[in-house]
């Protein structure tokens, strides 16, 4: 049966525990995930991929069905669904979920889709589709978040941010925790410099800088370096995007010595980590011991007070750091 994304909390899920959530906000859907099923029922989310359940079919159905006296509830969420899911629907149809949730996660689906019709005429299965968030709805989240940081900016801003959201609010966070960080010592922002901050379609992203350094792909990150025209401004910006990565690398660490499968550790990890970033954080784990983590992050905040203090030679003291940590001899 089909159902809004609001009227979740009228859902009494030992009755209806299969849900198809599908649609291109997924902004959305992540904070109805994390507010309605995780956080109200103390249920631990667990993530697949639809081509990982399809080639592993019997470990799938096992962590469904296998479930010990003392293990705590989950819900279990398979990615990127299509029609190829079918026949896995069914079988889960006839399971006893008990105190588990089963979410379908699917982009956008046609009338037609066979995935959706399921999920539509089925009155023990629960539709909900994410339509993109209009332009008055991001505008309204957008300014109760600088309220709430007690950030100064104009109206005009908003709405460029808000533009270049492109009608899903998970754009939208990505922005705004841009900016959290650049503000991390002011507390106003300027059209001039908002323009700066969300202006990176046409070059590099920061966060993909900063993401191949760590990953040690050095000749990319060199050349991330030469094509785009950084600033001594853009400097704060990116030590502190490579401060919050190296710390998520370093839990990422401390989960992968008690969870061998770094696959496993990517998926599980909260918040999510999107899938297009998978391969390049796996590679992050695979190329750096946790002890050396930790005197990255030191050195990384060793590196923030020296730019401040040389700021009209910060982009050169940055780059330097930034190729030597990419290099896969380094010893920090």
């Amino acid at each position: 049966m089909i159902k809004k994304y609001f009227e979740l909390d009228k859902i009494d899920l030992k009755q209806n525990n299969l849900f198809l959530f599908y649609g291109l906000n997924n902004g959305l859907k992540n904070e109805i995930i994390e507010k309605k099923f995780v956080k109200k029922n103390n249920l631990k989310l667990m993530n697949y991929d639809e081509n990982n359940v399809i080639n592993n079919i019997e470990n799938f159905f096992n962590e469904l069905t296998n479930k010990s006296f003392f293990e705590e509830f989950k819900i279990y969420k398979i990615d990127r669904a299509t029609d190829k899911i079918l026949n896995i629907i069914e079988k889960i149809k006839n399971i006893n979920l008990e105190d588990s949730i089963l979410i379908i996660n699917s982009g956008q689906l046609e009338k037609r889709s066979k995935l959706r019709n399921i999920f539509e005429k089925d009155k023990s299965l629960i539709c909900v589709p994410f339509y993109a968030d209009d332009n008055k709805k991001l505008f309204t989240l957008a300014a109760n978040f600088f309220k709430e940081k007690n950030i100064s900016i104009s109206s005009e801003s908003i709405n460029l941010l808000v533009d270049r959201s492109r009608e899903d609010r998970q754009n939208l966070k990505l922005e705004l925790d841009k900016i959290e960080m650049y503000c991390y010592e002011k507390k106003n922002i300027s059209l001039d410099e908002i323009m700066i901050l969300t202006n990176l379609s046409e070059n590099y992203q920061v966060f993909e800088l900063v993401d191949n350094c760590l990953a040690k792909n050095t000749k990319k990150t060199i050349n991330i370096l030469n094509e785009n025209n950084y600033t001594s401004e853009d400097c704060i910006l990116i030590i502190r995007s490579l401060l919050i990565k190296a710390k998520r690398l370093l839990k990422l660490k401390e989960i992968n010595q008690k969870i061998k499968n770094s696959d496993d550790v990517i998926l599980n990890y909260k918040p999510p980590i999107f899938w297009k970033e998978k391969d390049i954080v796996k590679k992050q784990i695979q190329n750096w011991d946790k002890r050396d983590v930790h005197k990255l992050i030191y050195k990384i905040n060793e590196i923030e007070i020296l730019i401040k203090k040389n700021f009209s030679n910060s982009l050169n003291i940055l780059s330097d750091f930034i190729i030597f940590q990419s290099k896969s001899n380094n010893s920090i």
